[in-house]
């Protein structure tokens, strides 16, 4: 398991805790998964910061 899979499941997992039921829960978890996902491919070396920024290197 690296690093993408732990975020995902940890932004879903506290997403469930804090929020539980409703359509509007559905959509926090959906915010906090997606927000998971997006440290743990940071932390993967997958996702490129610098290109988000608009910035070049060279």
């Amino acid at each position: 398991m690296n690093h993408s899979h732990i975020g995902l499941l940890t932004g879903l997992v506290l997403g469930l805790a804090a929020a539980f039921g409703g359509f509007w829960a559905f959509l926090l978890v959906l915010v906090l998964g997606g927000l998971g996902l997006l440290v743990g491919r940071y932390l993967d070396g997958k996702l490129d910061v610098s290109a988000l920024a608009g910035r070049d290197r060279g």
